[in-house]
């Protein structure tokens, strides 16, 4: 690779001079990204409630930030490459800083909407720049060791970053998530600008392809914009078939681009290989179904379950931590077995863990209904994660490894993206049959159902009236719980089929010769 570090040369192990501080500021500037992916999942319930937002807004929360970071994260890429890592690097994590101030003060969704989109830009610049950095700095076998201690910080960061939210958001305040990441992030870009080299690859074309980016956004936004607003809409008002009819030409021209340009930010090339096409679909199925359950599952555990933010977000806890702990183990398995063994194995047990989710009612202890689920799924994903990521870049030739895996990052990214705006069209029709069903077979007088029926688009955050008797009260936070059971366990269901049929796309299109 024709990259150059402007600053100072390499030391004989193959580190940079101030190796720890380059260290310090790649792993703070990424847990930035992964802190915060993982706390906004367990303070949307209440930020939902607080700021009397419908479920689409509550959606567009986590899908504005994901859209641009899934549109522009091979765009990121590929601007480190050709201005420099640590000037994108840094201008990124000052991105997402921007947004995460204004999303702590926002004084209503619209607003914290946009600074999720900030953020979403910021986080497309920082993320791809952390391990570019660390890949261009160290070398030799001080480069495996870095990139292991990187992996190894950031997934402690991601463990600790619902506990941690789900206590602040408990004991101060759903904005106190965001202010979390401040201080992370001043002293990683102090640490950018202080000690970082300075490094870009020689050779790249400068030339970016902003229409594809374009395309991209514009295609992804559509489809997302008009599923989430189907929900609440229907499919049949003009505004949502204009904009999924907008999203598919969009994304049709982005493919038709990427096969003429000279230098596509997406090479289609790569799909000739079966292994490659083969664990980007498995990627989009299981990634989607892991997105949605875990999109819904804090709204079940906090709004209907009761668990306070803080026990929600240590529920999820067995996943990270058997994710890994078992990874490193995992990622042998390709060399001993091929990829086919575990990429069916795994990819069914997470499925097996999406449909366990499908059986708890309301009540009951954490170790009998919300943990075996969680615990499987999380063996499941450990199965998977480090011999797909070893396909995906065996897959592909060396010289393209870089893209290779920013586009199956980007799949990932994608798959949550659309997993959660379709996944809230079922859950808003789930919802609302289970609830006229109730209202049908209840006593509940009919000016109380109305109101339930009213509020449908917001799920378990409906708001009872206070002046309603007690006993009224209750039977509507009971009506309300049940139907989002429903609807949470048909969600359930359509995840294990999506890692099933994960599984079966491994069988069909992944080589399963043994691999020494």
């Amino acid at each position: 690779m024709a990259s150059e570090a402007r600053e100072t040369a390499a030391q004989p192990d193959g580190s940079p001079p101030y190796a720890s501080v380059v260290l310090a500021a790649t792993i703070l500037g990424s847990s930035l990204a992964f802190i915060d992916s993982s706390v906004v999942g367990v303070a949307l319930p209440v930020m939902q409630v607080d700021l009397q937002a419908t479920l689409a807004a509550a959606q567009w929360v986590v899908e504005a930030n994901q859209l641009l970071l899934a549109a522009l994260i091979l765009v990121g890429g590929a601007l480190g490459d050709v201005f420099g890592r640590r000037r994108l690097f840094a201008l990124g994590i000052a991105t997402f800083l921007v947004g995460t101030v204004a999303a702590g003060l926002a004084p209503n969704i619209g607003f914290l909407i946009a600074a999720r989109s900030l953020q979403g830009i910021g986080g497309a610049l920082l993320v791809p720049g952390s391990l570019a950095i660390i890949t261009a700095t160290f070398f030799g076998g001080a480069r495996g060791r870095a990139i292991g201690l990187w992996a190894a910080l950031t997934t402690v960061a991601s463990a600790l970053g619902p506990i941690i939210g789900g206590w602040l958001v408990e004991q101060v305040s759903w904005r106190a998530v965001f202010f979390l990441n401040i201080p992370l992030g001043l002293v990683a870009l102090a640490l950018t600008l202080w000690r970082v080299p300075e490094t870009m690859h020689e050779g790249a074309d400068r030339s970016i392809d902003v229409l594809g980016a374009a395309l991209q956004v514009i295609g992804l936004g559509g489809l997302v914009f008009g599923l989430i607003e189907a929900g609440a809409s229907g499919f049949g008002e003009p505004l949502v078939i204009a904009a999924l009819i907008i999203g598919v030409v969009a994304l049709a021209l982005f493919i038709v681009r990427q096969a003429r340009i000279r230098s596509p930010m997406m090479p289609l090339t790569l799909f000739r290989s079966s292994d490659f096409s083969g664990t980007n679909l498995l990627t989009f199925l299981l990634y989607g179904g892991l997105y949605g359950v875990l999109f819904f599952l804090p709204f079940n555990l906090i709004q209907v379950q009761g668990y306070t933010a803080t026990a929600a977000g240590a529920a999820q806890l067995p996943f990270i931590v058997l994710l890994s702990v078992l990874s490193p183990w995992a990622g042998g398995l390709v060399a001993r077995y091929g990829p086919r063994p575990p990429l069916v194995l795994g990819p069914l047990t997470a499925a097996l863990g999406f449909a366990l989710y499908a059986l708890p009612g309301q009540g009951g202890s954490y170790w009998t209904t919300f943990f075996p689920p969680t615990a499987v799924l999380g063996l499941g994903m450990a199965i998977t994660v480090a011999p797909l990521t070893t396909t995906v870049m065996s897959a592909a030739p060396s010289e393209r490894s870089g893209t290779a895996s920013g586009i199956n990052n980007a799949v990932s990214r994608i798959a949550g993206l659309l997993a959660v705006a379709i996944l809230g069209v079922v859950a808003v029709s789930a919802y609302s049959g289970a609830l006229s069903s109730a209202l049908a077979n209840s006593p509940l007088p009919a000016e109380y159902g109305e109101i339930l029926l009213a509020q449908r688009t917001r799920l378990a955050a409906t708001e009872i009236p206070a002046d309603a008797p007690a006993q009224v009260q209750d039977a509507m936070r009971a009506i309300i719980a049940q139907a989002y059971i429903s609807a949470f366990r048909l969600i359930a269901i359509i995840c294990a089929a999506l890692g099933a049929a994960a599984a079966a796309v491994t069988a069909i299109m992944i080589g399963g010769r043994r691999h020494t």
